[in-house]
């Protein structure tokens, strides 16, 4: 299932958060060997993490993390400002209705359709909170994947070849998309909608404020 939590929140979920930042090592820091920071209990966290940041995350039945994103709003601090604007071509991204989505992550005992019930709740996050996009930062494995899935991003800037390369790119909400990704995800959109109610209160179609 598809909960979303803001970090503020997320001691309230000890066993799911405790996996997913011991899942991010396990992927950046072990598989794909990036240059992360992890901590003495095993958890891969950076500073994005102390900005109460809006967490997407699929709970495995056991209650454990199964993959997850992060979100914050481009109005303030996000990686792609701090670390990649060389990759933007001079654009200066911030608003309150473009939110960056980075630390894709999928557990390596999570199922196969994971990855697109997390793409889905990206989508369902643009529906609630009337974003115009979505931004984020991917490396080469993962154009694979959003193009599987049904939701490639519109390419800003890339740095690097072959497996090394790593781009920016924005994500639009497209209905015709929501429908391909509810299909890859193996979802119905009557679900997607009662997880998201569940966790924020009230349903996808009630305007929130961001």
């Amino acid at each position: 299932m598809l909960r979303y939590i803001y970090g503020a929140d997320l001691n309230l979920y000890p066993n799911l958060r405790d996996t997913m930042f011991r899942d991010r090592a396990a992927q950046f820091r072990d598989r794909l060997k990036w240059e992360v920071t992890v901590d003495t209990d095993g958890f891969e966290r950076d500073e994005y993490d102390a900005m109460n940041p809006l967490y997407v995350i699929w709970e495995l039945p056991d209650g454990t993390h199964g993959g997850s994103m992060r979100f914050l709003p481009t109005s303030g601090r996000t990686m792609v400002q701090d670390h990649f604007s060389d990759l933007l071509n001079g654009a200066d991204i911030r608003s309150a209705q473009i939110w960056e989505c980075t630390r894709f992550c999928v557990a390596q005992r999570a199922g196969p359709r994971v990855a697109g019930a997390l793409m889905l709740a990206g989508g369902e996050l643009m529906r609630a909170f009337h974003l115009t996009r979505l931004l984020g930062v991917f490396d080469a494995r993962m154009v694979r994947i959003y193009n599987m899935i049904g939701a490639a991003p519109e390419v800003l800037g890339a740095m690097g070849e072959g497996r090394d390369k790593i781009s920016v790119g924005l994500w639009a909400f497209r209905p015709d998309d929501r429908v391909k990704v509810l299909r890859r995800a193996g979802l119905s959109s009557d679900l997607s909608e009662h997880w998201f109610t569940r966790s924020f209160g009230h349903p996808i179609s009630r305007p929130v404020a961001a």
